[in-house]
Formats: structure tokens, C-alpha cells, sequence
């Protein structure tokens, strides 16, 4: 079993705090936040101990795991300063998406982790969703044949005004995860920015990209558009088939090449998902898992590295849109 301490305590991290309390793979010893409410709330509802400073709780409880759950400016300021102090304290991580708002941060935090030995994984749960394994197993089968490209697109109404790249820094670590989840690296990106009346932000986003296996692809993304159904779509082609998956985990069909009949996997009604929060859930069993079975950092799915590959990416789109170049990852 893994003993599991969790940093920040909003809604999200009250959601990893119920998942771990729940999983039977995890025992949720601890529970810290700077404001002090927040971690009293939570102890109270969880049964653990309250902290108001990470490095006393880790001094105290010693766990094997911490979830940082923690937000920040873009979402992402807030990760580097917990993560850093639960690996020098050789503990596990699981943090939130985006890995960093800051390549550098990102670096210093995978580079840590791979140092002393410590899994290091990102919250990327669109991967984690019966369709997309399916959809990979397709690939990995044969059952796509040789890829030719790829067409993302997400939309999630959020009004908030932070930094211009919000909408990019922020929503889009999933997006770009899920593209390289299915066809590789990212080589090469352009990006095109709009914004909505009375928004200050690039709240409308579409990028052209060249994957290192010379696949081609777009995502289109937006800050704009009321959720509806479905409120994400994803499309791989190539010569022997393509696929769409809809909304991660709702419904997967497959199109083979030159047959009329089709394959369609759809989210059961009972047994299934049942709602977001089961995308968490996954993901965060599948970390517990791999701790718990020994799995080697670089062996992890999901992993802090290529958190940090899909920043990379995105930080090249905002070259691109500032510069109207097309600019190579780095």
C-alpha cells in the first residue's frame, strides 16, 4: 500500500484526496494547504491530520507519494516549489497539469526526479480513458497502418483573464498529450491566435504541426465556447484506417479502409464512466499501480518528462503566434 500525502486543497485536490482515500491501493495519511481553512476542511473530511507547510508534513509523515494539486498563475505557478520538496524528500509525485507555466521549472523538476530515482508523473487523464487505450491498441495492431495525420480540437467555456497564453499554457497540456499519445513526438508547430469580443487573452487557438515521423496534424482549441456535447474530438487517418474519438472516453469508431463496415466501442451505460471524474480516477490508480508494483521512472505512463515534452510544444506555438514563424520544439 502507498502511504500518500496531498499539497493543495481546492477542487481538484479535494478530488485527488477523495480518489487516494477511496483507492485500495492508496492510504491518504495527510493533507496540506497554505490556507490554513482549506487543510482543516479537508483533514476533518478525510480523517488525516491537517498542514499548513509541506516540508513539516513531509518531516512528519514521511509519505511514499505526494499528489500536488496545487494552481497558480496559469494555472502552473504554484507546482514547482511542493514538487521539488516532496522529491528532495524522496517522495513519489503525481502534480496537475500543466507540469509548469515555466519550461525551465519543468526541466529542473523531471531532471530532479530522474536524479534520485522517483517516479514523477502528470495529471495528462485524457489518455486514461478506456477509448483512448483502445484507440492506441488500434495503432499499435496495425489496424491504422502507416499514419498520415491527426485533427485535435477541445473547447471549454473559461472566462478568466490571466496572461495572453492562458488558454494555450493551460488547457492545451492535454490536447497536445493526447496527439503525441497516439503519434509521437512534435517536431515543428504553427499557431494562429484569436480573440473573442471583450477578451484580453488569445481565448481561440489553432496550430499546424509536423510530427518527427512526418505525420501532420492540427488542434483547434478555445476558451469561447460553451460546454456542450461532445466538447472534445480527436481524429487519426492513415492508410489503412482512421479513427474519431469522441469526448476521451464516450464513443471510438473505427473507419478500415475500403470496408463499409465499421467497429464503434461506446461508453457502457452501466460499468462505464460516469462522469469527468472518472478520468482522475484512472489515472491516478494507474500511478498507484506502477508504484506499487515497482515500476521504473521511465517506465511511467503519463510521465513527468513527457508533461514537459507537451510544454515544449506549447511554448513553441507561442513563438509561433508572436512571430507568425514556424518554429521547431526544442
Amino acid at each position: 500500500m502507498v502511504r500518500v500525502c496531498v499539497i493543495g486543497l481546492g477542487v481538484i485536490g479535494n478530488l485527488h484526496a477523495s480518489i487516494h482515500k477511496a483507492d485500495p491501493l492508496a492510504e491518504l495519511v495527510g493533507v496540506c494547504d497554505i490556507i490554513p481553512e482549506r487543510a482543516d476542511a479537508a483533514a476533518a473530511k478525510y480523517g488525516v491530520p491537517a498542514f499548513y507547510d509541506v516540508r513539516k508534513m513531509l518531516d512528519t509523515l514521511k509519505p511514499d507519494m505526494c499528489s500536488v494539486a496545487t494552481g497558480g498563475y496559469e494555472y502552473g505557478s504554484e507546482h514547482y516549489e511542493p514538487t521539488m520538496q516532496a522529491l528532495n524528500a524522496g517522495c513519489h509525485v503525481l502534480g496537475e497539469k500543466p507540469i509548469s507555466n515555466e519550461i525551465e521549472e519543468a526541466e529542473e523538476m523531471v531532471t530532479t526526479a530522474r536524479e534520485k530515482g522517483l517516479c514523477y508523473g502528470i495529471n495528462l487523464n485524457h489518455r486514461f480513458t478506456p477509448a483512448a487505450r483502445l484507440a492506441k491498441k488500434w495503432i499499435d495492431e496495425g489496424r491504422i497502418g502507416h499514419q498520415l495525420f491527426i485533427n485535435m480540437s477541445m473547447w471549454i467555456k473559461n472566462p478568466r483573464e490571466t496572461s495572453p497564453y492562458f488558454h494555450l499554457k493551460a488547457l492545451h497540456p492535454h490536447t497536445v498529450d493526447v496527439m503525441r499519445y497516439f503519434c509521437g513526438d512534435i517536431e515543428a508547430v504553427t499557431c494562429f491566435g484569436t480573440k473573442a469580443p471583450g477578451r484580453v487573452i488569445w481565448s481561440t487557438a489553432t496550430f499546424n504541426m509536423r510530427f518527427k515521423n512526418g505525420v501532420v496534424g492540427t488542434l483547434t482549441g478555445s476558451y469561447d465556447i460553451e460546454r456542450g456535447h461532445p466538447m472534445e474530438r480527436c481524429e487519426v487517418a492513415g492508410l489503412k484506417g482512421r479513427f474519431v474519438l469522441e469526448d476521451m472516453w464516450r464513443e471510438l469508431t473505427l473507419y478500415p479502409a475500403g470496408n463499409l463496415e465499421k467497429t464503434v466501442y461506446s461508453d457502457p451505460l452501466f460499468g462505464g464512466f460516469g462522469n469527468f471524474d472518472d478520468t482522475f480516477r484512472n489515472r491516478i490508480h494507474r500511478f498507484l499501480e506502477q508504484i506499487d508494483s515497482g515500476a521504473k521512472p521511465e517506465e511511467i505512463d503519463g510521465s513527468g518528462a513527457e508533461g514537459l515534452a507537451a510544454q515544449k510544444v506549447l511554448a513553441a506555438a507561442i513563438e509561433s503566434l508572436n512571430t507568425e514563424t514556424v518554429v521547431y520544439v526544442k
